[in-house]
Order: C-alpha cells, then sequence, then structure tokens
C-alpha cells in the first residue's frame, strides 16, 4: 500500500447550528482505493467548526500513514477559501482549528485543497452521517 500521495474528502456535519456534530473522512491512494476512513461524533459544535475537525483528523491521519503530498476536497467552501488564503478568518473559534491546520500542512511536501460540490463528496457525507445516527 503506497500512501506518499493521498487524495483525502472531508466532511463534517452539525445538526442545528451549533448541534450534536461528527466528521467523516475517507483517504484514498492514487488509483482511488480507500486507505483509511474516519467516522467519528463530536460533541455539539457549530458546522463550520465541524468541517474544520474534518480536515484536521484527515491531515493527521495523513500524516500517521507517512504521507508526504496530499490532495484535499472538501465541500465547505468557507474552509477551503480560508485555507486558500482568499477569505479572511473572522470567527475567532475558527482560528486555532485554522493554526492547527497550517502546522499539519507543513509537515507535508506539498498539499493542495479543492472545494467539491456536495454530490462528489458522498462518501465523506455518509461516515459523517453514520457517526452523527451512532451507526
Amino acid at each position: 500500500m503506497n500512501t506518499d500521495k493521498l487524495i483525502i474528502y472531508t466532511d463534517g456535519a452539525a445538526r442545528g447550528n451549533p448541534g450534536p456534530a461528527a466528521i467523516g473522512v475517507a483517504l484514498k491512494d492514487e488509483t482511488g482505493k480507500t486507505v483509511a476512513s474516519i467516522s467519528r461524533r463530536l460533541g455539539p459544535t457549530t458546522n463550520n467548526q465541524a468541517e474544520y475537525q474534518a480536515i484536521i483528523a484527515g491531515l493527521e491521519k495523513a500524516v500517521n500513514l507517512g504521507a508526504k503530498n496530499v490532495s484535499m476536497k472538501s465541500d465547505s467552501e468557507l474552509a477551503v477559501n480560508q485555507i486558500n488564503g482568499q477569505f479572511k478568518i473572522k470567527n475567532t473559534a475558527l482560528r486555532p482549528l485554522y493554526q492547527k491546520v497550517v502546522q499539519l500542512i507543513g509537515r507535508l511536501e506539498s498539499f493542495s485543497i479543492t472545494y467539491i460540490p456536495r454530490e462528489q463528496n458522498r462518501q465523506a457525507d455518509a461516515l459523517a452521517n453514520k457517526a452523527l445516527d451512532g451507526r
């Protein structure tokens, strides 16, 4: 299993905003094979905080697997644009999460994050909902 280059799909979900929340993450190799996944409940939080928590969990797992090159896909326009430096981080609760993302990116040789529509993020969405539903 080659984990040098990974494609990571992330999703955070909150029922209510804030409300019960969860994350879903699918890590795939270059061939599209899922090498790891995360489906985890969070405490009550906002949807944007859950999205960041999913990104952090994906990056931590990638680093632990020895990945050097990560291409991340997320359906959170806010998080993607903030991480890419296109949006300012106005919400103070997101700042420490953003800083953790930056720290983890620093451990990689290359990193990109791209916005994708929810329809292209079904696996991560299903993992988040599985955790939220307690399945």
